[in-house]
């Protein structure tokens, strides 16, 4: 029996506006096809997955009413012996799309075992085009783009936070590669003034707040530089905000 193909559909990085059509910028319209006709979803959080699929809806019919699309979650809670059956009604023929709740799958995001597990079945797996935060912060930055690091999420202890900052900064001045880094929304600032605190003064710093949406602010500035904007309370206003960090060292 034909197998199933797995999509890994990318969704925007966050919807201002509810009328019109939200995605035309975002997501080409070919992607935007093959999600309305997708039967099964594989998401982090169903409801992010129906909504991405309301703005689909706008402009294209999909297959079934939204409420109707069979959608399973796939989180961090989830088990790997959970994976066979996510991916069941795509070893039974059908055709299903692993779908992120902001950008692409699988990157900053999971499903890497899901795509690892649909390989091994020999379950085609077809990657559409779409937004990446990491990517369109990297773009913007000027930083180096030829080499670098996605490092995740930093640790939550200040002494921990300190030493990977440091490791960081001394992992990019020996490679001169540029270091990426995320943070839970709520704790940009504390992450900004760590950074400000435990980095030489003349390593470059970009921060890419709200990107694709209307208050998209990008900015890199040495560290000394964003010291003097936070002593004048002239920072960007990233609290609470998805963002991304970029760190090069010289």
């Amino acid at each position: 029996m034909k197998l199933g193909t797995l999509y890994l559909i990318p969704a925007s990085l966050g919807i201002t506006d509810n009328d019109g059509d939200t995605l035309a910028h975002i997501i080409p319209a070919e992607v935007k096809d093959i999600t309305a006709r997708l039967p099964y979803f594989i998401a982090e959080n169903a409801k992010s997955a129906r909504a991405h699929l309301k703005e689909v809806a706008k402009t294209r019919d999909l297959k079934q009413p939204i409420q109707q699309i069979r959608i399973a979650e796939l989180n961090v809670r989830t088990s790997k012996e959970a994976l066979p059956d996510l991916l069941a009604p795509l070893l039974d023929g059908e055709d299903g799309g692993l779908i992120s709740e902001a950008g692409v799958p699988a990157i900053a995001d999971p499903g890497a075992n899901l795509i690892e597990m649909a390989h091994k079945a020999g379950i085609i797996v077809k990657p559409l085009v779409g937004p990446s935060s990491i990517l369109l912060a990297l773009m913007a930055s000027g930083l180096n783009g030829q080499s670098f690091a996605f490092n995740g999420y930093l640790p939550t202890n200040p002494a921990e936070r300190a030493k990977q900052i440091l490791a960081m900064e001394n992992r990019s001045r020996q490679d001169a590669q540029t270091q990426i880094f995320i943070e839970t929304p709520y704790r940009n600032l504390i992450l900004l003034e760590a950074l400000c605190e435990n980095s030489r003064g003349n390593t470059r710093l970009c921060l890419a707040t709200d990107l694709t949406l209307p208050t998209e602010s990008i900015e890199t500035l040495s560290v000394d530089g964003w010291k003097k904007r936070m002593a004048e309370k002239n920072a960007p206003d990233i609290q609470k905000k998805p963002s991304i960090f970029l760190l090069l060292a010289s």
